[in-house]
């Protein structure tokens, strides 16, 4: 199904914390907003250290991406600033080259926005 809608909920911060509430808002999102829209969580900063394999986040990430189809995607300018090899994430991560292009595209395509 493609989705009508979609909500980009921007996870930025130099700490993973951020994910704790980047993940709640979109699983919450998805279930009031319905099967039809699309939740994209695009992280940034050193917060993208929380979507690899050996983070303390890892679980949750990957509940809320096969659970809750939430699309997570990683800024590849902030991992290569921090040192995060793509090879490190999460098999459900997607990255995108820059989030504030990736993000001002989705939101001229009409996406919502929400910053966390």
């Amino acid at each position: 199904m493609t989705a009508d809608r979609t909500l980009l909920i921007h996870a930025f911060a130099e700490t993973p914390e951020v994910l704790t509430a980047a993940l709640r808002v979109a699983r919450h999102s998805v279930e009031r907003l319905g099967p039809t829209a699309e939740v994209q969580v695009v992280v940034q900063g050193g917060a993208v250290r929380g979507l690899t394999v050996d983070s303390a986040f890892a679980d949750e990430v990957s509940a809320t991406v096969t659970e809750h189809h939430v699309r997570i995607l990683a800024c590849e300018n902030s991992m290569q600033r921090v040192g995060v090899l793509a090879e490190a994430l999460l098999d459900q991560v997607g990255t995108v080259p820059a989030a504030a292009t990736y993000m001002a595209e989705q939101q001229w395509a009409g996406a919502a926005y929400v910053r966390i």
